[in-house]
């Protein structure tokens, strides 16, 4: 992922529409963006409009294998969690390299460059994860595997079942001994997460941030996707799951929280002020019946906002941002709550950060990682980035860069 050379944009994102765009990248970064320049003999050329590589920063590999297999029989989010619980059995080492290279390749023609897994199964210790490691690097997309501490079965403290005893290491300590085995490289960062507030109790939350505050690197939660989750951290804490990540000393900017759906204002107010992230996933959101988050009080208390495509129904980044105006349209009334601009930034940007990338901006000194979308009928500049955001989809990628090193096309 340290590719140089010279790229040429018809049309670029620059903080704004730019023409003739030359992107110079060396050892994998970008060197310099010259506007309105005329090709060089050798630069490589990006027909159409180029902008950032996008950053999905919530997925489940293994989930992907559900795809289109789950939409008959009616039921609920726990009957889909029953029958997701049954897809995460049966994997090992070989079978999860070759699933999760097909998957993170439709990934890259979607124009994703980094992904966040969010990883949990653990019945061979490290070896699944190092599967999805070694499986990105194959496949050319930049990885952080966030490593899941999954100890428990609900609040209450009941004992895991089933499948999900697999996904345990039996305490945090030997979670943070495991992970601490996992190693890094060029493209690839190790992250912790704690599952959710049902499967680790509060003491062992702490080891988690701990450790990954201590190593700077990123944190991850699933938070409040439904209301069982809040009712019994209510009836079990006496608060919210977001009042007990406060209570706890979980919350803080380098905390990424999946969902944050059903959370009251005072829960807004407190992820805002401390400036936690919220990871958005709608199209896996409205496949599982889930609510519509308060996405846009969430962003105007301080939250940033970024993207995932979480059970990988849908593979599309571009679709995860469109829905996430698009859903908050039918739930609220009202259009243009966030405007173009914020919905690429939490595509590209937001999404980086939260994964611990130094990437989502075509600028000098960024990893070079961007994508390109086939032409239009009309000049981009006319259009802007409304038809990137609200016309255009994975289909619509032709070339996609990691790391100055052309992966898709």
């Amino acid at each position: 992922m340290r590719g140089s050379g010279l790229w040429h944009a018809d049309y670029a994102w620059l903080g704004h529409v730019a023409t003739d765009v030359l992107i110079e990248v060396e050892d994998g970064r970008i060197k310099s963006v010259t506007e309105d320049a005329n090709p060089p003999a050798g630069a490589r050329h990006l027909k159409g409009f180029t902008f950032p590589g996008l950053a999905n920063v919530h997925s489940h590999a293994f989930q992907e294998s559900l795809r289109g297999r789950t939409e008959a029989g009616g039921a609920d989010f726990w009957e889909w969690r029953r029958q997701m619980f049954d897809a995460a059995q049966g994997w090992d080492r070989p079978s999860y390299f070759d699933y999760a290279r097909t998957v993170f390749r439709e990934m890259l023609h979607a124009g994703i460059t980094a992904v966040g897994e969010f990883h949990y199964l653990h019945r061979y210790g490290n070896d699944l994860g190092e599967a999805l490691i070694e499986a990105a690097t194959a496949e050319g997309i930049r990885i952080t595997l966030l490593d899941a501490c999954y100890l428990r079965g609900g609040v209450d403290g009941r004992p895991l079942e089933g499948i999900q005893r697999s996904f345990s290491d039996g305490d945090v300590e030997r979670w943070a001994a495991r992970v601490e085995e996992l190693r890094g490289g060029d493209g690839v960062r190790i992250g912790a997460a704690i599952h959710s507030v049902r499967a680790v109790d509060p003491a062992s939350m702490r080891v988690v941030a701990a450790w990954a505050r201590q190593r700077k690197a990123p944190l991850h939660i699933h938070l409040a996707e439904q209301p069982a989750e809040v009712d019994e951290c209510l009836a079990i804490e006496g608060c919210t799951p977001a009042e007990l990540l406060e209570r706890e000393g979980i919350l803080g900017p380098d905390l990424t929280a999946i969902h944050a759906i059903h959370v009251n204002d005072h829960d807004v107010s407190l992820l805002g002020s401390h400036r936690v992230t919220i990871c958005a996933s709608p199209t896996t959101e409205r496949d599982l019946g889930d609510r519509v988050g308060p996405l846009r009080n969430l962003a105007e208390a301080g939250s940033l906002l970024c993207l995932g495509s979480d059970s990988n129904a849908v593979i599309d980044v571009l679709e995860e941002a469109r829905a996430l105006e698009l859903d908050q349209r039918r739930a609220s009334g009202r259009r243009v709550i966030h405007p173009p601009e914020a919905l690429l930034e939490a595509a590209t940007a937001g999404g980086m950060r939260a994964l611990g990338w130094e990437a989502g901006e075509i600028r000098r000194g960024q990893l070079a990682d961007f994508a390109t979308v086939q032409p239009p009928r009309t000049e981009w500049r006319g259009l802007g980035l409304g038809y990137l955001i609200f016309c255009c989809s994975a289909r619509d990628i032709t070339h996609v860069v990691v790391g100055g090193r052309a992966v898709v096309g």
